[in-house]
């Protein structure tokens, strides 16, 4: 889905919104509006990412639409502010100083890759999302992540690290999708 200045300035909208409804208390406030724009009632799934200048403060998302994407939105800004492990809570005093992207996923799409260097040849730097599952454990990186890591060897194992597997893993099980983001903030 591709977004108009509208709907992105609506889902920008809402995810200050309910960041600020729950400044007070730190709970979730509840949303149950339907949006204006009625695509935005579609299945879809989002990362919201909180920045402080240029220093991250809180990154929150889905890998999959499975509930209207208004509502994927509002509650990844509440995760990003308040729930997201890495960080303390969200303070109105940051707040005020606090940017806010949207990134809004297409469906992920599996790679029938068999190991790091297949992978490695398929990758499109700057572009690919990346989803790397083996057993239980699933990570992932927005393609935003390629400004830091613009090198895919070191993309694919940052990842790795990410999930808790050594830098050089790659079991027999291991599953990999891509996707892309339109992002905006």
């Amino acid at each position: 889905m591709t977004l108009s200045p509208a709907q992105r300035s609506e889902l920008l909208s809402l995810a200050r919104t309910s960041i600020e409804a729950s400044l007070p208390t730190g709970e979730r406030a509840p949303y149950d509006q339907p949006p204006l724009h009625t695509d935005l009632l579609r299945p879809g799934a989002s990362f919201v990412t909180l920045r402080v200048g240029e220093d991250l403060r809180g990154c929150c998302g889905t890998i999959e639409a499975t509930r209207p994407l208004h509502v994927d939105v509002w509650n990844n800004a509440y995760a990003s502010a308040f729930a997201d492990p890495r960080f303390p809570a969200l303070t109105a005093q940051e707040w005020t100083s606090t940017g806010i992207e949207i990134s809004v996923l297409t469906e992920p799409e599996r790679c029938e890759v068999r190991s790091e260097s297949e992978l490695l040849e398929v990758l499109r730097p700057g572009l690919d999302g990346v989803i790397l599952q083996a057993g239980a454990r699933r990570t992932t990186f927005l393609p935003a992540v390629w400004e830091q890591l613009p090198d895919p060897r070191q993309f694919i194992r940052h990842l790795k690290l990410k999930a808790g597997w050594p830098a050089g893993y790659w079991p027999s099980d291991m599953q990999v999708w891509l996707y892309t983001t339109e992002s905006f903030g």
